[in-house]
């Protein structure tokens, strides 16, 4: 879809050039004399670019970026200038001006400035489609890579079936999200989620934390407690990180998915549950199982789905996506009300290896959403290493 420009100009031989050359080259073209004309077509939302003169027989041209900046969709402006107003039209840049152009005009440069402003226009474009399209997806980015699209497709499945799902992949390339979209598309999406972070438990209180304990079943148990398994009952336990679980409670969780329940720590009673159980891990469980580091049997019996995710170098083509849904998700955070993202930054962004995947761009765009003041992220809003690394690894 080519962009509309709306030339302002009170010369009519020099708009109707103008005019003609942009028809010529497929732009659709508005036209206006005055700086009431002018704001006659900008209320009517159909110009993407603005070419506008800085002397009107009505009003000072620039004074129209107080109008396009109140905008939602904010057109881009090239001001076109004598040589003595350059001062004035460098100011207007600031005030949010795309470029200016000198007269007497050059009709080539004049081309190169709209191509640049066609390419922000074509960006902003693609970023409203994505932010207007992310309603359904939740917090969950599928994007358009084939692995994605496997993955999310096999997750539907696993979340209808209410089956155990292991969940395998880098840091950061959204684990527990994907095992939150698993509760959200399934029967028990109501019931509990229980999120058990295993790295984070000693390894001498997993048991407990897990099946729970009864008063005095050991030094300090001073009430009973309910596990977190228990808690979990009709609903899902996430098990995040499960190769950090210690093997004696590796065992004890197989026989507890097995009989579907479990004893508590110091406890005769069985306690039957119906829990579906998600567990995520970032490292090699087949090569733990040859170090004799996590149960072979265990394995298979989580693995009923196996769900394994790309890192995000995998998937660039799903950069976009993700860069468009973390900018509503951090302008709604912090109040701001930023439009898009410049083509230089997002080149930046789609070349850039992401190490920490989907978790590193999350905080770039935080960080970036945090310190742009203006209407765009561009580059000096990115980390500046970020910045370097892709610009040295640039193909010359």
């Amino acid at each position: 879809m080519a962009a509309t420009v709306l030339v302002v100009d009170d010369e009519e031989t020099a708009r109707m050039v103008v005019s003609q050359f942009l028809r010529n080259k497929g732009y659709e073209v508005l036209e206006a004399g005055t700086l009431e004309a002018a704001r006659t077509e900008l209320s009517k939302g159909q110009a993407d670019i603005i070419i506008l003169d800085v002397q009107l027989p009505d009003g000072h041209g620039p004074n129209l970026l107080a109008d396009t900046n109140r905008m939602a969709v904010k057109p881009e402006v090239i001001i076109i200038t004598a040589h003595g107003d350059v001062s004035m039209a460098v100011e207007a840049m600031k005030s949010g001006a795309h470029d200016f152009i000198e007269k007497p005009l050059e009709l080539v440069e004049l081309e190169k400035s709209v191509k640049r402003a066609e390419e922000i226009v074509a960006m902003r474009r693609e970023l409203n489609h994505l932010r207007s399209n992310q309603g359904n997806q939740g917090q969950f980015i599928i994007g358009s890579s084939p692995k994605m699209k496997q993955a999310v497709a096999l997750a539907q499945r696993a979340a209808e079936a209410a089956v155990s799902v292991l969940i395998t992949g880098p840091t950061g390339t959204g684990k527990e999200v994907l095992a939150n979209f698993i509760h959200k598309s399934g029967p028990r999406a109501r019931k509990p989620f229980i999120d058990i972070n295993c790295p984070a438990i000693q390894p001498t209180m997993f048991e407990s934390e897990l099946f729970g304990h009864e008063a005095g079943a050991f030094t300090g148990a001073m009430h009973k407690k309910n596990g977190l398994m228990e808690v979990a009952d009709d609903g899902i336990l996430f098990l995040d990180e499960i190769s950090s679980m210690p093997m004696d409670v590796q065992s004890k969780l197989l026989r507890a998915i097995e009989e579907r329940s479990f004893r508590r720590v110091g406890g005769t009673q069985l306690i039957p549950v119906d829990v579906q159980i998600i567990a995520a891990s970032n490292r090699d469980l087949k090569e733990m199982i040859a170090e004799h580091e996590f149960r072979e049997d265990l394995y298979y019996r989580l693995k009923v789905v196996d769900l394994d995710l790309p890192a995000l170098n995998e998937r660039i083509n799903d950069i976009p996506d993700l860069v468009a849904y973390f900018l509503n998700k951090f302008n709604a955070k912090m109040g701001a009300n930023i439009l898009d993202v410049t083509p230089k930054a997002m080149e930046v962004l789609v070349n850039y290896n992401w190490p920490g995947n989907i978790r590193e761009l999350s905080n770039t765009m935080e960080r970036a959403v945090l310190f742009c003041d203006d209407a765009s992220i561009d580059l000096v809003h990115l980390p500046s290493d970020i910045v370097a690394h892709v610009q040295e690894n640039k193909p010359k």
